[in-house]
């Protein structure tokens, strides 16, 4: 017991800059609980006296499907939906396709986008032995910007 008494009743050095703060642990042990009750009564108090609105949950609810739709148009774009990434489909049923491809040609038309990637590379996993092959049939000029992107 007395062991406990004598640690507990040490300093605890805090250090601000060149300010050092000799604190007992048990006023620092004190001080975080009383913090941890104070955030706690804040909220309870928050909780019980704030009324609740939903303009700001509206508001993020926009944003969010806004972001959510130029994610998708984005994947359409690649020649891949959410939809199959989640699912996982390599081959969709040939309604669900022709629905995409539908899609990703209108929103093709309407971004005016001239080039876009070809369905089959978008369904291809490429390893790292593809990507230095690549790497290396490039021109040296193109050689040195990748090189002077990715080794910075």
């Amino acid at each position: 017991m007395g062991n406990f008494l004598k640690i507990f009743s040490a300093n605890f050095n805090f250090s601000l800059g060149k300010i050092n703060l000799p604190i007992p642990y048990w006023q620092a042990i004190t001080i975080v609980i009383l913090l941890f009750v104070l955030v706690f009564m804040m909220a309870k108090f928050r909780r019980h006296y704030v009324d609740w609105s939903f303009k700001g949950a509206a508001f993020g609810v926009f944003f969010g499907f806004l972001l959510a739709l130029i994610l998708e148009g984005f994947l359409i774009i690649g020649g891949r939906t959410a939809l199959t990434s989640i699912l996982g489909w390599k081959n969709p049923p040939p309604a669900i396709t022709s629905a995409l491809d539908a899609g990703r040609s209108k929103l093709v038309q309407v971004l005016g986008i001239n080039m876009e990637i070809p369905s089959s590379y978008a369904n291809v996993d490429v390893g790292v032995e593809k990507a230095v092959d690549v790497l290396q049939s490039l021109n040296p000029a193109d050689t040195k910007t990748v090189k002077a992107i990715f080794c910075k």
